[in-house]
């Protein structure tokens, strides 16, 4: 874990509300692993007070492979976002990380579905290019993204541009792809074909649903929680979600997570 003062080296739109931020960060980010966050803030002033938590997106790297900065991707929700879609090339941030428990790899090449709604899509990437790296089949891959409206859905090209073959969209309005939610061609698909893993990030319900379908169709699910957090280390304890069986036992998702197996926690 480190904590550093960065800047900021693009801060761009990526869609209506949605931007793309890259950081200047230390060299032992080449450590972080997909599904791992950062705490930020923006340096001048103390509105807000906190940082924000944001999944790392992917790293960047030189022309020789070395960590020269990571990227993240946010929604505008708030002051926090607010402030940071303010930032400029230059601008100063603190930074925190990288923090919390990171998405399990399989071990042997496996069928994997990578599913994300909204936002949920930050650390899909990450994961999906580390398993390249690992020697993975990434064609073979399959990704779900599912957002509101057209205007929801993001890094489609990304995914295409890295080798997955097939990505597919859903809109709950129907501006994009098919009508429904993420979950439905999700099911589909795994009727016709059982995949080894699902991961999956995005809004609790979406999550709920995954869960769901992966127990009853006896797959390995991990998801990945989206939580505020007030310090990002465990200490605050803000971020507490409630663990599988019942009864007063809760798990943190800065420290425990924000990876979870689907089976170990309460949705």
């Amino acid at each position: 874990m480190i904590q550093e003062r960065v800047q900021v080296r693009y801060n761009t739109i990526e869609c209506s509300g949605y931007y793309r931020m890259g950081l200047t960060c230390h060299s032992d980010y080449r450590r972080a692993k997909p599904g791992q966050f950062v705490m930020l803030r923006v340096v001048d002033g103390m509105n807000p007070l906190l940082r924000r938590p944001f999944s790392i997106h992917r790293l960047i790297r030189s022309s020789a492979g070395a960590v020269e900065g990571l990227e993240i991707l946010y929604k505008v929700v708030g002051t926090g976002t607010e402030r940071l879609a303010d930032c400029r090339r230059g601008d100063g941030l603190n930074l925190l990380g990288p923090l919390g428990r990171p998405f399990s790899l399989p071990e042997r090449p496996a069928q994997v579905f990578i599913a994300a709604g909204g936002i949920g899509v930050a650390p899909m990437y990450f994961l999906t290019e580390t398993l390249q790296k690992k020697g993975f089949d990434i064609s073979s891959c399959v990704v779900f993204i599912g957002g509101r409206s057209k205007d929801d859905l993001l890094c489609m090209n990304d995914f295409f541009a890295i080798g997955v073959k097939t990505v597919n969209i859903t809109t709950d309005d129907g501006t994009a792809g098919e009508q429904d939610v993420v979950t439905g061609p999700i099911e589909r698909a795994v009727k016709e074909g059982r995949p080894d893993v699902i991961y999956a990030c995005g809004p609790l319900p979406m999550l709920r649903a995954t869960a769901r379908m992966a127990r009853r169709y006896d797959i390995p699910c991990q998801i990945s929680i989206e939580t505020m957090m007030g310090c990002g280390i465990g200490a605050c304890l803000g971020c507490a979600v409630s663990a599988a069986g019942g009864g007063d036992k809760y798990l943190h998702a800065c420290v425990d997570g924000p990876v979870f197996n689907a089976a170990d926690i309460d949705l």
